[in-house]
């Protein structure tokens, strides 16, 4: 089956920018950013490198549209949307999104221009923050707090389980305590045992903190309800 926006074999290819930047988001998700290079994307799509400049001005380009494409699929809360469910819900998707596409997260913060689904997402969260009565230094710290704790729950979740093994936290467990003098580690024993014999509940990690932090920012707003 041909990916999107790919044409059929012996078809003749239309290049233009979209297609440019999900083939370039492809090669991103498989490779990471520092793979990635206008020779190799050319030869992904079966064209000379130069042809490339028709619709992108540069690999930066690149990586601020293939960034763009990967914002695109954070829900942005809609109007009206009380500051702790519109921060739970875009801290929820972002880490989805953040985890189809592990390089994302590192260039985030780091790209000095941005395209337009990055600003549109930036600004919808600070206007819901300073909406809620944070002021624009609590504002900015509470979307960096935030945007740190996916980052790192997420790339915790990364080093930990592979995609696609669903049990790999419990079978690290096992090997742990397998090479582990219990003796001298009684409560790193216990916690391994327990972890094997309950399984690890993502959902309700990421959850746990999600609410810490929420909590810790409604006291902030003087206990105010949202």
């Amino acid at each position: 089956m041909n990916k999107p926006g790919r044409p059929a074999a012996g078809a003749k290819l239309s290049l233009t920018r979209d297609l440019v930047l999900r083939t370039a988001l492809e090669m991103l998700d498989e490779e990471g950013a520092q793979a990635l290079s206008m020779r190799q994307l050319g030869t992904r799509l079966g064209v000379e490198a130069m042809s490339l400049y028709n619709h992108v001005a540069s690999k930066d380009d690149i990586l601020d549209g293939a960034l763009d494409l990967v914002v695109e699929e954070i829900a942005i809360p809609g109007p009206g949307t009380p500051w702790r469910e519109a921060m739970r819900e875009r801290a929820s998707s972002a880490l989805e999104a953040f985890r189809r596409h592990p390089w994302a997260p590192a260039l985030m913060d780091s790209r000095l221009s941005s395209h337009p689904a990055r600003l549109r997402y930036f600004d919808t969260i600070l206007g819901i923050l300073l909406g809620a009565g944070f002021s624009f230094e609590q504002a900015g710290r509470a979307f960096s707090l935030l945007d740190s704790y996916v980052y790192g729950f997420g790339q915790q979740r990364s080093n930990m389980a592979p995609p696609g093994e669903d049990d790999a936290q419990s079978k690290r467990a096992e090997a742990f305590r397998a090479n582990m003098p219990v003796e001298a580690y009684p409560h790193l024993e216990r916690m391994a045992a327990w972890t094997m014999e309950a399984g690890y509940d993502e959902a309700g990690d990421f959850e746990f903190g999600l609410s810490l932090i929420l909590d810790g920012l409604e006291r902030l707003l003087g206990g105010r309800k949202a």
